[in-house]
């Protein structure tokens, strides 16, 4: 089999193929879909423990995923730790009724687990992103709405010390573009003044199926590597680089756009191959997933560079799943 390069002079044997996709891997910030793609044993995956659920109240399907050891890190290329997934194609419907069920489903987990943490009572929440792009404002506008409670000093009106109430603060650090320092060093420098037993880190994530776009939270007890989703590797935020407990919690907003062609050539070689094999779904058929996805890439790169996509609605999806967020936050917190 022979595929074409971007120069139409240059052809790719099955051998020199298999030579440029090896190891390649469709990004995503989900472990969820990073388990997907790796092929399960008899067994399952080494290393990897999944459990999934649906909830009575809100129609919310959760999964949870565990990485326990290395052999786990290496099969999903995710970090050891728990990666908590609610997903709702209803979290893109304008219902306050629905979203305020899922603020509740949040809010258990984030209790579940703050108390794996032995329930912190001081928490920072970082805003990571840049307000002036939507895409990756999610951060920041979960911070506009949530109860701040340090500056009172845990006292309500009275004097008197208020009980089951966290000691809650905030902080948006913006991004390297804004303000010249790393995300990380501005964090350790707030948590370092401040002095806070856990800190939950609110971000935007990238997604590999366009479907999970702003209908999916993730949770973990990992912490996070801000703008890791679209390729801008930067100091991560993790227990072991802020001395204290990390809890990440992120809702994907953007798609890369070759898996968004990836997926259309896929869908297409399951079309043809259902009104009876051609020699094109043969072809297409006959290639891994991580083949597909590179030959997407050398196709649509060079011409447009390593472009993301998001919904055309994602200002009203990040405005809603703001107050979401927010609110389950307040709720796990406050009570």
């Amino acid at each position: 089999m022979e595929k074409t390069d971007n120069n139409a002079n240059d052809l790719w044997t099955e051998d020199e193929l298999l030579e440029k996709t090896e190891g390649i891997q469709v990004h995503t910030d989900l472990a969820l879909e990073a388990r997907e793609s790796v092929t399960e044993g008899e067994e399952g995956i080494p290393g990897v423990r999944i459990e999934e659920s649906c909830s009575d109240n809100s129609d919310v399907k959760v999964t949870r995923v565990e990485v326990v050891d290395e052999r786990g890190e290496k099969a999903i290329g995710k970090p050891k730790g728990i990666y908590i997934t609610l997903e709702a194609e209803q979290m893109a419907v304008p219902d306050e009724g629905y979203h305020r069920e899922i603020s509740k489903e949040l809010a258990h987990y984030i209790g579940e687990l703050l108390e794996s943490f032995g329930c912190p009572q001081s928490v920072l929440v970082v805003g990571l992103g840049n307000h002036e792009v939507t895409s990756d404002s999610l951060g920041p506008k979960v911070l506009d709405n949530l109860m701040m409670t340090r500056h009172l000093r845990g006292e309500n009106t009275d004097g008197e010390r208020e009980k089951g109430v966290r000691i809650v603060s905030g902080i948006v650090p913006g991004v390297m573009a804004q303000t010249g320092m790393e995300t990380a060093e501005i964090v350790r420098g707030v948590v370092k003044e401040t002095n806070p037993e856990a800190v939950v880190v609110i971000d935007a994530l990238a997604a590999r199926s366009v479907s999970r776009l702003a209908t999916t939270i993730q949770l973990s007890n990992t912490g996070i590597q801000p703008g890791s989703g679209v390729g801008n590797h930067r100091h991560s935020l993790t227990e072991e680089s802020l001395g204290i407990p990390v809890i990440a919690v992120g809702v994907p907003t953007v798609v890369a756009a070759a898996a968004i062609v990836y997926d259309t050539v896929d869908a297409l070689s399951e079309l043809l191959e259902a009104a009876g094999a051609s020699s094109a779904a043969d072809a297409v058929e006959g290639m891994r997933m991580d083949e597909r996805y590179q030959m997407v890439r050398e196709l649509i790169e060079p011409r447009f560079g390593p472009m993301y996509v998001t919904p055309g609605n994602i200002d009203e999806r990040v405005k809603r799943l703001s107050f979401t967020i927010s609110e389950g936050i307040n709720i796990a917190f406050q009570g």
